[in-house]
């Protein structure tokens, strides 16, 4: 799988995060077939309603048809300033999103944090 363009598009990403409250810019993106799909962080005053990158990158691909993601590339903007690279790893909703559309083999790549299998990062997904 090439990576570079997965990269670039996560990066892009961020560039548009509306994060007035962490100062926080995340950037995703989700390889879907054949699709790249990105999305960035939002966030909103009733902290409960702000939605990761993650999420929004992975929800675009599923409305455009895709049941089935292969990979994920995180990155936040100034993280290295900002935020220890474990700082920006995927949240435990992010997690569980992947595990439902992307399983155990999922690639997560984290820039500055390295690269990993979903199921070394959520080794117990919620299941029914």
């Amino acid at each position: 799988m090439p990576r570079q363009p997965l990269i670039e598009s996560g990066q892009q990403a961020a560039q548009s995060a509306y994060s007035p409250y962490s100062s926080l810019r995340v950037g995703a993106a989700v390889l879907a077939g054949q699709d790249i799909y990105n999305g960035c962080n939002i966030e909103n005053v009733s902290y409960g309603l702000t939605i990761c990158a993650e999420r929004v990158a992975i929800f675009k691909a599923i409305s455009a048809g895709h049941r089935q993601i292969q990979a994920v590339f995180v990155t936040a903007l100034a993280a290295a300033d900002a935020a220890s690279p474990s700082g920006v790893m995927p949240c435990g909703a992010c997690l569980q999103v992947m595990a439902e559309f992307g399983g155990p083999d999922l690639l997560v790549i984290v820039e500055h944090a390295g690269e990993f299998h979903l199921r070394d990062l959520l080794p117990k997904p919620f299941a029914l």
